[in-house]
């Protein structure tokens, strides 16, 4: 609750309006119209709520989500996943809006009624030939950001009003009556409670990193730091020069696109059903490289978020809580991952026993499932054995061989290694579109919807530490990444069209990167491949900014940090040595910053990226309509981690406005 006792005004803070911010000045307008009666009577509550959303760009979208960057970039989820409104039971009922598919619905009948009022030439196009399964792009979602923050903001109840300054705040201290924030301007404007939503925020280059900054401002070269796409200068990239771009996951096709497509060149299907390049001459020759030498694979063509035949039946929401509910914390390792790697390898080998049975001896099922039903460690040998006596080798499931199909693997030339990549590539297109009659995107599918379990399962201390640091984070994370997080599936058929044309290449796994001063030049090669490395001119790190308070470059965070009014959270690994982790050390929900000296800060709340120590995954949005879905990984009941972003706004409102 807030400091200082009952005012007849409450006045809060949110700073930041992303989709982080937007959720919270929704809950305090829902929780504050629901309890109105309540709030607006008797001397002991305000019968006023002023709410000021401190954002330099336009509330709702805020800087990720903007309407003005390039239409090329897509969103990682469908239409029907996102929402900024909640609609799980037991919240306030909104007082606007909806899910993106809900916008999205009533725009283009809006467009079929010639009622496109606020859309732009670009965005009623888009809305007209997007349909539910497909991937939106991302200024589209901003723009439904953007509609429903505003109406949000219209429909605010008697008594309350929402303010946005189009200002960041550099500094947050503590007054008598309670807060003090003050922007970039210099000025400094007062609040009761502070709600920090601040999203991705910059991040200080790494040691590498900054080597690299210094040689090419020396050297006259390009470097590119870590960023989000849309704040890119891609023009800085000649045309028809040599770039080498660090990192394959997501930020990776934001600049394989806007480079290609982007600069004019256009993909057209071929006969056979795969994509060809059209250059338009004005591309940049792409040399891109990571760890794995590969990039994420795409994302399965389904019609729901979670594939309808694969049912978890080992890490049930009820398994996955019951050591919690035992007063007991888990490890990962031990207690949760045997769960979900029986739940995947019933997937893929049940999947691949229904697509073709021929490859599979008879009775096989039915003794995999004795296997995995054994209780302890010797599951997994049995299994093992149950697989080996059934199931040739090449059709045998290899999770850590899908995480890095490249590894051992040695090549001549660089020649040699795209050709073994435009394989990858093609196979992990033809999976993409066989759907639920994949065994592979259906072993993949089992890991995706066991990470929606595993998100509620370890949220707020529900693992040891140890296995936070070393399982969860150090191996699981990257492997899951990896396999079901990948691009929307066209991604990966335009990479493939890409490296046909000869516009784009590979370094290799394990690539290393320096800079020859002699050449003048950046210098890239992997271990694993043969022949001359890769010299350019420019290089591009296609990774978002760390999501590491300590290293914020924020004056914000600094600030806090500086002043002892927060601190990162310290987590041992096995060594037993804490070490701070990515986020602030905060309270259980609502989640208030623990100051210097550990004790909570009062009037003070964090919601979203700031709380990926306590919360795995807090970069995904929340998913519209997901309870009592049928199938559910939830035993038929609500499915709360589909919503825990609101869910978080929601117990910071009540908090705030004593409900």
């Amino acid at each position: 609750m807030i400091p200082g006792g009952a005012r007849a005004r409450l006045r809060v803070a949110v700073v930041g309006g992303g989709p982080r911010g937007a959720s919270a000045v929704e809950r305090l307008l829902a929780n504050w119209s629901a309890a109105e009666p309540r709030v607006g009577a008797g001397a002991d509550r305000p019968r006023e709520l002023e709410v000021t959303v401190y954002e330099p760009f336009v509330a709702g979208p805020g800087r990720v989500w903007r309407t003005e960057q390039p239409r090329e970039f897509l969103m990682n989820t469908p239409c029907f996943f996102p929402t900024l409104i909640p609609s799980e039971p037991g919240l306030a009922k909104p007082l606007a809006g909806g899910s993106f598919d809900d916008w999205r619905e009533a725009r283009k009948t809006g467009l079929a009624e010639e009622n496109a009022t606020g859309l732009s030439p670009e965005e009623a196009a888009e809305l007209a030939v997007l349909g539910h399964s497909d991937f939106p792009p991302r200024a589209l979602y901003g723009r439904y950001l953007a509609d429903t923050f505003a109406a949000v903001v219209e429909a605010a109840p008697l008594g309350a009003r929402v303010d946005h300054l189009r200002e960041e705040v550099t500094r947050l201290g503590r007054t008598p009556h309670g807060w003090a924030l003050t922007t970039r301007d210099g000025r400094a404007r007062e609040a009761d409670a502070v709600v920090l939503a601040l999203g991705h925020v910059p991040s200080k280059l790494n040691q590498t990193q900054r080597a690299l900054a210094e040689a090419a401002a020396r050297l006259g070269l390009t470097y590119l730091p870590p960023a989000a796409p849309a704040d890119v200068d891609w023009d800085a990239l000649p045309s028809g020069s040599t770039v080498l771009v660090r990192g394959m996951g997501l930020n990776f096709f934001d600049v394989m696109v806007r480079l290609t497509e982007g600069r004019g060149g256009r993909f057209k299907e071929r006969p056979n059903g795969q994509l060809e390049y059209v250059a338009s001459g004005r591309e940049p020759r792409l040399v891109a490289a990571s760890r794995r030498g590969v990039p994420y694979r795409g994302k399965v063509e389904l019609g729901a978020y979670y594939a309808p035949s694969v049912r978890l039946r080992w890490l049930t929401r009820a398994a996955a809580l019951a050591p919690r509910e035992a007063g007991l914390t888990p490890s990962f390792d031990a207690d949760l991952w045997p769960l979900l790697h029986r739940d995947t390898l019933w997937a893929y080998y049940s999947t691949l026993a229904r697509t073709t049975p021929d490859e599979v001896a008879p009775g096989f099922l039915d003794a995999l499932d004795a296997a995995l039903a054994v209780p302890g460690p010797t599951w997994e040998e049995r299994a093992e054995a149950v697989v080996e006596g059934a199931i040739r080798d090449g059709l045998r499931l290899d999770l850590r061989g899908l995480g890095a199909p490249l590894a051992g693997h040695h090549f001549a030339r660089r020649e040699d290694l795209d050709a073994r990549v435009l394989t990858y590539l093609d196979d992990d297109a033809a999976g993409s579109a066989r759907g639920e009659d994949d065994p592979v995107k259906m072993a993949i599918a089992a890991l995706h919807r066991g990470r929606a379990v595993l998100k509620e399962a370890v949220a707020d201390g529900g693992i040891t530490e140890e296995s936070w640091v070393s399982g969860l984070r150090g191996w699981f994370e990257g492997l899951v990444e990896g396999l079901a997080s990948g691009p929307p599936p066209l991604r990966i058929r335009q990479l493939a069209a890409l490296i046909r044309a000869g516009v784009l290449s590979t370094v290799g796994p394990e690539p290393r990167f320096r800079v020859d001063r002699g050449a003048g030049c950046f210098v890239a090669e992997s271990p694993w491949v043969g022949g001359p490395p890769v010299y350019a001119a420019a290089m591009v790190e296609a990774l978002a900014p760390a999501n590491v308070v300590g290293a914020a470059d924020s004056p914000l965070l600094e600030g806090l940090l500086a002043d002892g009014l927060a601190r990162p959270r310290y987590v041992a690994g096995a060594d037993g040595v804490p070490r701070p982790a990515s986020g602030l050390d905060v309270t259980m929900p609502p989640y208030r910053p623990l100051d210097v000296n550990g004790q909570p800060v009062r009037g003070l709340y964090v919601l979203g990226l700031q709380l990926s120590a306590v919360q795995w995954g807090t970069a995904i949005a929340a998913e519209a309509h997901p309870f009592g879905a049928p199938g559910e990984a939830n035993d038929g009941a609500p499915y709360p981690s589909a919503q825990r972003t609101l869910r978080d706004a929601d117990a910071a409102a009540k908090d705030i406005l004593g409900i």
